[in-house]
C-alpha cells in the first residue's frame, strides 16, 4: 500500500531507541563539510519489496513529516539530473522517473535503468543512493563526490560505524559504472537477480567513514521508530524542523538558527512574547523583498530588527527607575540622537 508523507503507517513497532553513533572506520576519517557542491548526477533506488515492512511502500513512509524519498532527494538536491527508480509518486522537488526490467529485479537491474538515463560525461560522477537512509546530508554527499574526484578513483564507498561498505551510499565514475555493467549484464545475461557487491569488487573502490547516522537506513519498524525518535531529541530538533519547514516551501537558503532565536528572545523580552513570531516573520518577508533574499539579506534585516528591539527594551521602565522626562532609558529613534 501507499503511505502518504507524514503519515503513520500501520502496525508499528513501540518505539525504539535511537541508534547508537557510529565509530569513524579505520579505511578514512570523516572529516569537514566541503565548502562547496562538485557537479554530478544522482540516481535514487526506491524500488524493493520491504518485506521485513510487511510491503509498504516504504521509500513513502514519513519520518518527520517527510518522506523517506524526500529526505534522501534533499540530500541530492545540488545533482544536476536526479533520476528515481521505482514507482511514480509525489516528490518535493522534479525529477527524472524510471523503472528496471523486470519490475523487481534487483538493485543492479534498477541501477542500471537509472544510469540509461542521465547523460553523464565518461569521467563525471555518479551518486547512487537508497530512498531509505532519513538522515543522509549534502555534506555527505559532497564528500564522496570529492573523494571521488581526488587520485583516479572509480568509485567511493560510504562505510557504517562497524566498518561496513554501505553499497548504496556511494559515488561512481560514469564510464567505469556503464562498463562494469554492460560487463555483467553480458556475463550473466541478464542483471535481474545479481548482487550489488559483483559490481562493486570489480571497480575497487575507496571508502569513506560515515558521520553520525548519516548511512543509518531504515529496514524495520523497530528502524522507524528510532528515526521518528531522534529527530525529536532536544539537540537535533529545531535543525530538523527548520529543514522539515524549508524542503516543503522550497526554500534554498542557510539558516542561522541562533541569530533568529537570539531576535526572538530580546522581541519577547523587550516587547511582549507575541512580538517574537510576528517579528521574525516581518524579518523573512523583508529579506525576501530586499533583491536576492539571500543570507546577506536575512543578516541586514536581523540587525536592524534587533537594534530596534535593544531600543525599544531600554525605554521600559524598571522598578527602580521610573520612565521621568529626566530618565527617559532609550536613545530615541533610528537616527539615535534628539534635538
Amino acid at each position: 500500500m501507499t503511505v502518504p508523507s507524514g503519515s503513520v503507517p500501520a502496525e508499528p513497532a513501540p518505539a525504539a531507541s535511537a541508534p547508537a553513533a557510529p565509530v569513524s572506520s579505520a579505511s578514512a576519517p570523516a572529516g569537514p563539510a566541503l565548502p562547496g557542491p562538485v557537479p554530478y548526477d544522482a540516481v535514487v533506488l526506491a524500488g524493493g519489496a520491504a518485506r521485513r515492512l510487511g510491503g509498504v511502500d516504504k521509500p513513502g513512509i514519513g519520518v518527520g513529516g517527510r518522506a523517506l524519498l524526500d529526505r534522501v532527494l534533499t540530500a541530492c538536491r545540488e545533482a544536476g539530473r536526479t533520476v528515481v527508480v521505482g514507482g511514480r509518486r509525489p516528490t518535493g522537488r522534479p525529477v527524472v522517473w524510471a523503472r528496471e526490467d523486470p519490475p523487481g529485479g534487483g538493485p543492479l537491474a534498477a541501477l542500471d535503468a537509472g544510469v540509461r538515463r542521465i547523460d553523464t560525461p565518461p569521467d563525471g560522477a555518479v551518486v547512487v543512493l537508497s530512498a531509505d537512509l532519513p538522515f543522509l546530508d549534502r555534506p555527505t554527499v559532497r564528500r564522496l563526490v570529492a573523494a571521488l574526484g581526488s587520485g583516479g578513483r572509480e568509485g567511493v564507498v560510504l562505510t557504517d560505524a562497524g566498518g561496513r561498505d554501505q553499497f548504496l551510499v556511494a559515488a561512481y565514475r560514469a564510464e567505469p559504472l556503464r562498463r562494469e555493467l554492460a560487463l555483467l549484464a553480458t556475463e550473466h545475461g541478464s542483471l535481474a537477480g545479481l548482487p550489488l557487491k559483483l559490481l562493486v569488487q570489480e571497480l575497487a573502490p575507496a571508502r569513506i567513514a560515515a558521520e553520525p547516522f548519516a548511512a543509518f537506513d531504515c529496514d524495520t519498524w523497530e528502524d522507524i521508530a528510532a528515526a521518528r525518535a531522534r529527530i525529536r531529541e532536544h539537540g537535533t530538533v529545531l535543525e530538523e524542523w527548520i529543514t522539515a519547514v524549508k524542503d516543503e516551501l522550497g526554500i534554498d537558503l542557510d539558516v542561522d538558527t541562533g541569530t533568529l532565536l537570539d531576535l526572538a528572545r530580546d522581541a519577547a523580552h523587550g516587547v511582549a512574547r507575541p512580538a517574537a513570531p510576528l517579528t521574525t516573520f516581518l524579518v523573512g518577508y523583508a529579506a525576501a523583498s530586499a533583491g536576492d533574499g539571500g543570507p546577506e539579506a536575512v543578516a541586514a534585516a536581523v540587525r536592524k530588527a534587533a537594534a530596534l528591539a535593544h531600543r525599544w527594551a531600554a525605554e521600559t521602565p524598571g522598578p527602580d527607575t521610573p520612565d521621568t522626562p529626566g530618565n527617559p532609558g532609550g536613545t530615541g529613534g533610528s537616527g539615535g540622537g534628539g534635538a
